[in-house]
C-alpha cells in the first residue's frame, strides 16, 4: 500500500495516528527499557564524559527520548514515503515534525499511565501490609484474651 496523497486527508491523518505508536514504541523501548539497559548506560557515560560538546550531545540523542524521536520518526519517513498536506518535499517536512510530535505526545500519555499504575500498585502493596499488620495484632488480642 501506498502513502495517500493531499488529496486523500483523512487517510494521511489515519496515516499520522497509526505511523507515530511504532515510532513512540521504538523510541521509548530503546531510551527506557531494560533490554536496552547497558548501550544506554554506555551512552550515558560517554555523554557526561567526553571533552568535546559535540560527542557529548552525539551520545546524548540515544538516551533522550525526545531526541531519539526525530531519528525514529526520520527512518519511517524514508521507509514509507509518507508526506502530509503536500506531495513534495514540504509534505515530508510536515509529516516528519508532526509525527515526533504527536509520537512524544504517546510517549508522555504512556509515561503517565505508567506513573499511575506504578502508584497504584505501592499503595496496593501498602494496604496489603497494613491489613497483614491489624491481622496480625487481633490475632495476638484473640490469643491473650483467651
Amino acid at each position: 500500500m501506498r502513502p495517500p496523497t493531499s488529496e486523500h486527508l483523512g487517510l494521511q491523518v489515519l496515516w499520522l495516528v497509526l505511523l507515530a505508536i511504532p515510532i513512540a514504541c521504538v523510541a521509548w523501548t530503546i531510551t527506557h527499557e531494560e533490554v536496552f539497559k547497558e548501550p544506554r548506560e554506555f551512552f550515558v557515560r560517554k555523554s557526561h564524559d567526553f571533552r568535546s560538546i559535540w560527542i557529548r550531545k552525539f551520545f546524548y540523542l540515544f538516551i533522550c527520548e525526545y531526541c531519539f524521536s526525530h531519528y525514529v520518526t526520520l527512518f519511517f519517513v524514508w521507509l514509507t514515503r509518507y508526506r502530509l498536506l503536500l506531495d513534495d518535499w514540504r509534505g515530508y517536512l510536515i509529516s516528519f515534525f508532526a509525527l515526533v510530535w504527536l509520537a512524544n505526545a504517546y510517549m508522555s500519555l504512556y509515561a503517565r499511565l505508567r506513573v499511575d499504575i506504578k502508584t497504584e500498585r505501592a499503595t496496593a502493596v501498602a494496604l496489603e501490609k497494613e491489613a497483614e499488620k491489624l491481622e496480625a495484632e487481633t490475632e495476638a488480642v484473640r490469643g491473650d484474651g483467651s
